[in-house]
């Protein structure tokens, strides 16, 4: 059978183009049928990845039939993944994220997880020298995925060894990581088609931190002006949309790349009480800004408190 390879729910760029290239190196290069999937329409900036380097969309999948061999990239967590996948042959799990516990597996598998800011950059390493017979769109993902997940080298999640491999990549494709970065962040930024409701979900996790369940989203752009122009209407979507979800609260933090901060929504006094044990700042208004807050892995979800 064909091994079905995909990341998260609201896939980014990493996690629609991981699947992508580790289906390519299982088919390619070790001879196993496999092919890549979505859990969700691609946000803007992994649609101008698909479209620059001719790459063409993975199917997009609700769920998974019983015994199906799946390979799962990007994350770990079962909230973020089919609701049947444990009742799925999960083969390996290729990931950059906290171990998170939940997935069950019928036998003993590859899992590889690593402190690094991007999944790319973990497949690129499990290849070997096979990472040399990459095409050139293969490669292109993968250098979208680093710069994507890094902030081109912004955020703190940043290894010198991701800044490597991006910086090979580039080499090999003849790209200018600056201005190719300034197309995929442009990408990124345009969020003018999209409902708060899809605003609110595009980027988003879901964790619990003592008893309260939150969708903790982040947009990250070079235009900060375009999101924080919708801040009342996105306040009101939020209390429809955690009602849906099952949570109790959605946060939404707004990156600015450029300028190195992020914006928290505050609509109401649990995110202000958020706000303050967390960051140590006090919101007196419906927006507070956090000065170097540029990644939710490793400086909003570990310093999340109520």
């Amino acid at each position: 059978m064909t091994i079905q390879v995909f990341g998260h729910k609201s896939p980014d760029t990493d996690s629609t183009g991981a699947p992508i290239i580790w289906a390519w190196y299982l088919s390619e290069i070790e001879g196993t049928p496999a092919t890549a999937c979505l859990l969700g329409e691609p946000n803007t900036e992994a649609a101008f990845m698909l479209e620059r380097w001719g790459l063409e969309k993975p199917a997009i999948i609700d769920d998974v039939a019983a015994d199906d061999p799946v390979v799962i990239v990007d994350t770990n967590n079962p909230a973020e993944l089919p609701a049947t996948i444990n009742e799925a042959d999960i083969r390996a799990i290729i990931d950059h994220h906290k171990l998170v516990g939940g997935l069950e597996t019928s036998g003993p598998i590859d899992i590889t997880i690593r402190p690094l800011a991007c999944t790319a950059t973990i497949l690129h390493d499990l290849m070997g020298a096979d990472a040399a017979r990459m095409p050139e769109a293969i490669k292109g993902a993968a250098l979208s995925c680093i710069l994507s997940d890094t902030l081109q080298f912004r955020s703190p999640t940043t290894t010198a060894h991701d800044r490597d491999v991006a910086e090979k990549l580039a080499a090999d494709l003849g790209v200018d990581i600056a201005d190719y970065a300034a197309e995929l962040f442009a990408a990124k930024s345009d969020v003018s088609a999209f409902s708060d409701a899809e605003l609110l979900r595009m980027d988003s996790k879901e964790y619990e931190v003592a008893g309260t369940r939150f969708r903790v989203s982040v947009l990250e752009t070079t235009a900060p002006e375009q999101v924080l122009s919708r801040k009342d209407s996105l306040m009101n979507s939020m209390e429809s949309v955690a009602a849906e979800d099952g949570v109790d609260q959605v946060l939404l933090f707004v990156v600015d790349i450029l300028n190195e901060e992020a914006t928290l929504l505050v609509p109401n006094d649990l995110v202000r009480t958020v706000a303050k044990k967390s960051f140590g700042v006090t919101a007196d208004g419906d927006t507070v800004v956090l000065p170097g807050v540029m990644s939710r892995k490793k400086q909003i979800i570990p310093n999340l408190a109520v």
